[in-house]
């Protein structure tokens, strides 16, 4: 099992001027921990666990691109990007951009989005949840028509037309970036993710639920061909012994998930500061999880 550590509280004591410089450090620290993802928050304004909309809040694929040019290996993505925040056409250039900048290690991280209040905030439309999930549809289908290197053509769908969908140039990740879905919805989430995922990122309260929403996603890649096993499975830990840095809590907590195929556990200690974390605390759980199923 690998792991992965999301980034999430900007609120560094230096303020501003100082993130810079912690963002560059926690990337150097990820990698010298055998970290295999980094990812950070796709929203407008911070979440209340966090502090509230008053709180640091920074922009995600700005920031994705800062952590590129200050690592080399680890995998990058937010986690995950809200499908109202932008336009389909404008997230695959950006995605690909921050793939080909990085040398092939982005991930599009993608949801059906849910804060309201940040949409309102700043004015950005914020449809139905039926709506939202159409939108996310045809989001993944305009994704994969821009890295399609025999399809330039027109997109029609209900919500966004295009006439050309070019991306030059194109990513560097064969056949193209890694799509995860985020969400544990069985009916439309999970289906998604059989249809047009390369990973997907639940957030399970036991090992018995997670072996659930597992069996529903086998159902799903049933149903449409799919074979469940080229699907990476990733699941994320919020549980306070990330934050406080407690081993052994960490250990049992996660001890039922490891025989259940999940490939990477991504650990979200809600830390502002991250990189002397990184060693103290990833760094030996990246050697405990080695290995494990």
């Amino acid at each position: 099992m690998r792991v992965g550590v999301h980034i999430n509280r900007f609120d560094d004591s230096g303020g501003g001027p100082a993130l810079g410089g912690e963002l560059a450090a926690a990337g150097g620290a990820a990698e010298a921990a055998g970290v295999s993802r980094l990812s950070v928050m796709d929203h407008y304004f911070q979440m209340e666990f966090n502090g509230g909309a008053e709180a640091p809040m920074l922009e995600a694929w700005t920031t994705l691109g800062f952590l590129a040019a200050h690592t080399s290996t680890v995998r990058l993505g937010a986690l995950v990007t809200g499908v109202t925040y932008r336009h389909p056409g404008l997230l695959a250039k950006i995605t690909t951009t921050l793939d080909v900048l990085s040398g092939g290690r982005a991930t599009l991280g993608l949801g059906a989005a849910w804060y309201e209040r940040e949409h309102h905030g700043l004015g950005v439309p914020f449809p139905p949840l039926a709506e939202r999930f159409e939108r996310l549809e045809e989001t993944l289908r305009v994704c994969l028509q821009m890295w399609d290197p025999d399809n330039n053509g027109p997109f029609e769908g209900r919500h966004y037309r295009l006439a050309e969908t070019l991306c030059v140039p194109a990513p560097v990740s064969e056949p193209h970036p890694e799509i995860m879905i985020g969400g544990g919805g069985e009916r439309k989430t999970l289906r998604l993710v059989a249809r047009y995922a390369d990973a997907c990122n639940l957030i399970p309260s036991s090992p018995e639920e997670l072996r659930h929403k597992l069996d529903v996603l086998r159902g799903h890649c049933e149903a449409v061909g799919r074979d469940y096993d080229t699907i990476r499975k990733t699941i994320a830990y919020t549980g306070e012994s990330a934050t406080e840095g407690d081993l052994d809590a960490f250990l049992r907590d996660i001890e039922g998930y490891t025989k259940l195929g999940i490939d990477t556990v991504i650990l979200a200690p809600r830390l502002a500061r991250t990189s002397e974390w990184m060693e103290r605390f990833a760094a030996p759980v990246v050697e405990r999880l080695a290995g494990l199923d």
